[in-house]
């Protein structure tokens, strides 16, 4: 549900309630005496609850209103609103209520553009107290029903309810919102009159609040973003109804509400620290939803991992349950990669099983995605219908020469070849561990040629980066962007490389003040306030802190991470998708990027992974009975310390200074290791 500061859904915004990306109600406005109310505040204590405080129009005469309206506002499978008048006057007020809905049934995507195009035939129907608005095109319907008191006068579009509430006193109803979805009734999941106390998901963030680490820090900007960056993660998982126990968390509110391959496995990588059973939920579900057949329309590919799950606007689904879109180069290492982790972190059974998916990904990066046979994974859509650039930057100018050209695809990014060597060394480290050593040896060999091949091809030694990518022709595109940061986090970098490469990401072209931009400032595309020529993401940006933090740069990878915690205490804890790019220097805040998710999930894990990579440098190895732990704190962060950390079946403490440290709760027999692994080990 996206609305106004006030409640209202206003006509021909990005506003509505949502659902299986259908807007049911683009129009919601209450009104009293026919005037719009004075909005006062919003409390929202969860993810699925708000209370909306407005005032009335003052009477002729007087300096304030007596009247103030509650609405009570329950998200779930629908909508109930809970209307409330309060006359604070001491004699009775005559008000009249009017309550303006409407329903275009527009996809999200057009809803969010502002172009929403109505191709079906749309009715609404009146009977008693219900107002039903209906929407068919060939075989897909939608309904929504609105459920008004029963003394309400109903005409199509407008209910109008009379009433006198008493001196000191007040008048109550509530509304329902049910769906049907191709004459499948939708349950709604909070009907009036039942309390929300008892409810599976107030019950849910209960246990997820009462199981979530807590984090204290002397840094105001770690603790707040911490806490807030926690309750949004809760509010973005989702559940398979089929199998309610999988738990996966969409990729951001309100537009990506749906399982994403890459924003998923990033999100899953970051918050292993926090709470891995999003990441066991993620992989067996993409794993069930990996491709097995060659489909242009889907880009689908045998052992493909999925880009996005989404219903459709029509029925021409797969029969996984939904419409599947596998148009992504790097979901399918990361899916490896991920397992990989999962392994370190001692869920070896999980692997096990996962572990013919894991092969059938990586026959795929060698089959597929090596398009040409030179060794590096490049994508090309199949149809014009997909997505033009399928790297994590995937809007159509999102890659570009330094002189502002766009590259012509196929393209082979550098941080998918990044993505694709931790790949190799994931397998080869899950075999080793199950006594599989010819497989390890095979994985290994790998890994090190690609090493070679793309330090050889993709290093710009002119510029002193490494190129973004190689174009159709095989062309280097020299932009300097922040992919190389990535390259450092999956450690496909050369040593006598590092050094350079971490100087750029650092570079006032680079480094905005509050994170790294996408595209340096010296770039022909350059444009702080870009999708992704020149803004600042806190995903991207807190694996370019981890990627300097593994080559040793710790005075980089602090000051990146403190850039970022204060970025995200100017909007209260709550990082957004994506920040403007304009210099610290030049303007003093943060700017929102239009649009942006917020929550969303990458960014809300971005905290995660700056406190386990650069603050705690927390890397398990649990089949070897290992523990590393070297925290490294800047000045700024005072004494850290993190309690109801889960790990290997257990709970752990971690306080420390930065110089002394104090580990409790770990499992018997677990070694804590206080020296840095090389980057090679990681």
């Amino acid at each position: 549900m996206v609305s106004s500061a006030s409640g209202d859904i206003e006509q021909n915004g990005a506003q509505g309630l949502f659902f299986d990306d259908t807007r049911f109600i683009s129009c919601w406005k209450l009104r009293l005496d026919d005037a719009a109310l004075e909005s006062l505040g919003v409390i929202s204590p969860n993810s699925f609850t708000a209370t909306f405080l407005s005032r009335g129009r003052p009477l002729d005469g007087r300096a304030d209103s007596t009247i103030v309206v509650v609405r009570n506002r329950f998200v779930g499978n629908g909508m109930r609103e809970e209307i409330v008048i309060r006359n604070l006057a001491r004699e009775p007020a005559a008000c009249t209520l009017s309550l303006e809905v409407d329903a275009d049934f527009a996809h999200i995507f057009d809803a969010k553009e502002g172009r929403v195009r109505l191709n079906g035939e749309r009715s609404v129907d009146v009977r008693k107290s219900t107002m039903a608005f209906f929407y068919a095109q060939q075989e897909i319907t939608r309904r929504v029903w609105v459920e008004f008191p029963s003394d309400a006068l109903l005409t199509p579009g407008l209910a109008r309810i009379d009433m006198v509430v008493p001196p000191h006193g007040e008048w109550r109803t509530c509304i329902e919102f049910r769906l049907d979805v191709d004459d499948e009734p939708i349950e709604l999941r909070y009907r009036c009159g039942e309390p929300v106390e008892d409810s599976e998901p107030l019950a849910r963030h209960r246990f997820w609040e009462q199981t979530t680490p807590l984090v204290r820090s002397g840094h105001d900007g770690l603790n707040i973003t911490f806490d807030q960056s926690a309750r949004d993660l809760g509010a973005l998982r989702i559940f398979d109804p089929q199998q309610p126990d999988l738990v996966m968390v969409a990729a951001g509110a309100p537009w990506f509400m749906t399982l994403f391959g890459r924003d998923s496995l990033i999100t899953s990588l970051m918050t292993l620290l926090v709470d891995p059973t999003i990441a066991l939920g993620t992989v067996r579900t993409l794993a069930r939803l990996q491709g097995t057949k060659v489909d242009a329309r889907s880009e689908e590919e045998p052992g493909k991992i999925l880009h996005e799950f989404r219903r459709t606007r029509t029925l021409s689904t797969s029969a996984k349950g939904g419409s599947a879109y596998y148009g992504s180069a790097d979901a399918t290492p990361l899916f490896v990669v991920l397992l990989g982790e999962l392994y370190k972190w001692g869920f070896t059974d999980v692997v096990r099983d996962l572990l013919p998916h894991a092969d059938l990904a990586l026959q795929w990066i060698e089959e597929f995605g090596d398009r040409d046979g030179d060794g590096f994974v490049e994508y090309r859509r199949s149809t014009d219908r997909g997505l033009y650039n399928q790297g994590w930057k995937d809007s159509g100018d999102g890659i570009n020469f330094a002189n502002g050209k766009l590259a012509e695809p196929p393209t082979a990014l550098c941080e998918v070849q990044g993505y694709v060597y931790a790949a190799y060394l994931a397998r080869a480290r899950i075999a080793r561990g199950f006594g599989d050593e010819a497989t390890a040896r095979s994985y290994t060999m790998r890994a090190a040629k690609l090493k070679v091949a793309f330090n050889e091809r993709y290093w710009l030694e002119a510029r002193g980066y490494f190129a973004i990518g190689l174009d159709g022709e095989k062309k280097a595109i020299d932009s300097l962007t922040s992919n190389i940061g990535h390259c450092l986090w999956s450690g496909i970098v050369e040593p006598d490389k590092a050094r350079v490469v971490a100087d750029h990401l650092m570079s006032p072209e680079m480094f905005s003040g509050w994170g790294i931009r996408t595209l340096a400032s010296s770039m022909g595309a350059y444009n702080p306030v870009s999708y992704h020529n020149g803004s600042v993401w806190p995903h991207d940006t807190a694996l370019c802190a981890a990627g300097l933090m593994r080559y040793g740069f710790v005075s980089e990878a602090h000051t990146v991470t403190l850039g970022l915690l204060q970025a995200a205490q100017s909007f209260g804890g709550r990082l957004p998708e994506l920040i403007c790019g304009f210099d610290r220097d030049d303007i003093p805040s943060p700017v929102h990027y239009p649009t942006s998710c917020a929550p969303q999930a990458w960014s809300s894990a971005a905290v995660f992974e700056l406190l386990r990579a650069t603050l705690l440098r927390f890397d398990p190895l649990v089949p070897d009975g290992e523990l590393q732990i070297v925290p490294s704190l800047p000045p700024q962060i005072g004494n850290l310390k993190i309690e109801n950390l889960p790990f290997a079946g257990t709970r752990l403490t971690i306080t420390t200074d930065g110089t002394s440290t104090e580990v409790a709760g770990a499992p018997p027999g677990m070694r804590i290791v206080k020296s840095v692994r090389p980057p090679s080990e990681l």
